[in-house]
């Protein structure tokens, strides 16, 4: 089926794909973001971390190396009057402290080859034994040669040592320095990325955002040329309407009201002329009901296109209205009426009768009340009609019912509003309040 000329397409496939693009790149960016955020965290851990421990215990093995270096200055200079043998306890416990040192260092060091690790085992363990032999000789009274040892040998170990924890040092902050610049690199990636996604999320969102706006547009235009049409629809409705009451009351007033004139006239003329009293008797009934006919013909156009209103203004024929709904209804009526009198153009005067009318047969026929209460105020610069009733309160009748459509149009046609609520005390509320031309002036 082809679209009528009317046809606003939706924006709803074009508006759930931006939405579906936008979600996607969201969440495609969040994995990514989490994954490098992840690998941020494991090389900081990883390298870091773990280099800065490493390198505590590189500076603990090089604070060991350098009391073995002052314990074994201290053994050579012979400015302590004790044996050689006496030094056992003391480098051995600065042996414990190292091994374990040793030990800690290489269960975190990374990116440590093997044969660095072999190295750094093998020099410490050569260290240990020329001590242990150097020990040896000076249990056996040769501390002259066990002096030559640490001169010739233990003291060039300790320095080969030394020389390669300080190399290792170095390369643990090569090592941190490395890890510092890719986590830099990381987070200028990070933040391009981020940029280049606020971007594209703009982008995206600036699409979805001139599709809408263009789209609402062609809606509010397309509700615009249609609220138009249905006020001139409505303005056509309601003249045609107004002009059909008219010539009914007319026909009404003038044809049939002529034929019960005529008829109650002829039978009064064969009244005084009938020779038998029953005869005479039938004629009077049939004067009566005519009489009766045309009072309700009369009251029925007056109801359909009151000749006082155009005579005599709206105040008089709401005056002479109610107490016809009551008669017609048994509805007791507390009427309110401003003060002195109120001089408004015809047109706007019928359509306020018409919605007094309206809201009068919804109480009477929906809402199951015995009272009602109207009220006509003055608020400059708008008059108020309120119609308000102790029924059953508002219903699914005040959803959309012809009347009801028929009093908001009216309203419109008038500049003004009505509004539909329940009342104070329960029932329904009926207020409309149109504006009061101000060339027409108001006593």
């Amino acid at each position: 089926m082809q679209p009528g000329p009317g046809h606003v397409p939706s924006p709803t496939p074009a508006l759930l794909g931006g939405l579906s693009i936008t979600l996607l790149a969201v969440l495609v960016y969040s994995i990514y973001t989490i994954h490098q955020i992840q690998t941020v965290r494991e090389v900081q851990e990883r390298l870091v971390d773990r280099n800065r421990r490493a390198s505590l215990q590189l500076l603990r093995i090089q604070d060991n190396l350098n009391e073995l270096g002052l314990a074994m200055r201290d053994m050579l200079e012979r400015s302590e009057p004790y044996p050689l043998t006496a030094w056992t306890a003391p480098l051995g416990r600065i042996r414990r402290d190292l091994d374990d040192a040793i030990r800690l260092e290489s269960s975190l060091a990374t990116g440590r080859t093997p044969n660095d690790r072999a190295y750094l085992e093998n020099s410490l363990r050569q260290f240990w034994d020329a001590l242990d032999l150097t020990f040896e000789q000076a249990r056996n009274g040769r501390d002259e040669e066990a002096r030559r040892q640490i001169r010739d040998s233990l003291q060039a170990r300790r320095d080969a040592l030394a020389a390669s924890i300080a190399r290792l040092l170095v390369n643990n902050n090569e090592a941190d320095q490395r890890a510092g610049a890719q986590m830099a690199e990381i987070y200028s990636r990070l933040q391009r990325n981020a940029y280049l996604f606020l971007a594209a999320m703009l982008t995206l969102i600036l699409i979805t955002g001139a599709l809408a706006i263009s789209f609402n547009r062609r809606l509010f235009q397309r509700i615009t040329d249609l609220s138009i049409q249905r006020s001139t629809l409505s303005r056509q409705l309601i003249s045609t309407q107004e002009q059909t009451l008219r010539f009914v009351s007319r026909e009404l007033h003038d044809e049939f009201g002529q034929i019960l004139t005529a008829i109650g006239v002829m039978a009064r003329r064969a009244e005084r002329h009938a020779a038998e009293p029953a005869v005479a008797q039938d004629l009077s009934e049939l004067q009566s009901v005519a009489q009766e006919a045309l009072n309700k013909v009369r009251s029925l156009s007056q109801s359909l296109q009151p000749v006082i209103l155009q005579e005599s203004g709206l105040l008089p024929t709401i005056d002479w209205y109610l107490p016809v709904v009551e008669r017609q209804t048994s509805l007791k009526i507390h009427y309110h009426r401003p003060a002195g009198d109120l001089a408004l153009p015809y047109d706007a005067s019928i359509h306020v009768f018409r919605v007094l009318q309206e809201a009068l047969n919804n109480v009477v026929r929906h809402s199951g009340a015995k009272e009602a209460h109207v009220r006509l105020s003055r608020k400059a610069p708008n008059l108020i009609l309120e119609v308000e009733d102790s029924g059953s309160g508002i219903g699914p009748r005040t959803g959309g019912g012809i009347g009801l459509v028929a009093m908001r149009e009216r309203a419109l046609l008038l500049g003004g509003r009505l509004n539909i609520s329940p009342g104070p005390s329960g029932g329904t509320l009926i207020q409309l309040e149109v504006p009061i031309p101000r060339e027409v002036p108001t006593a």
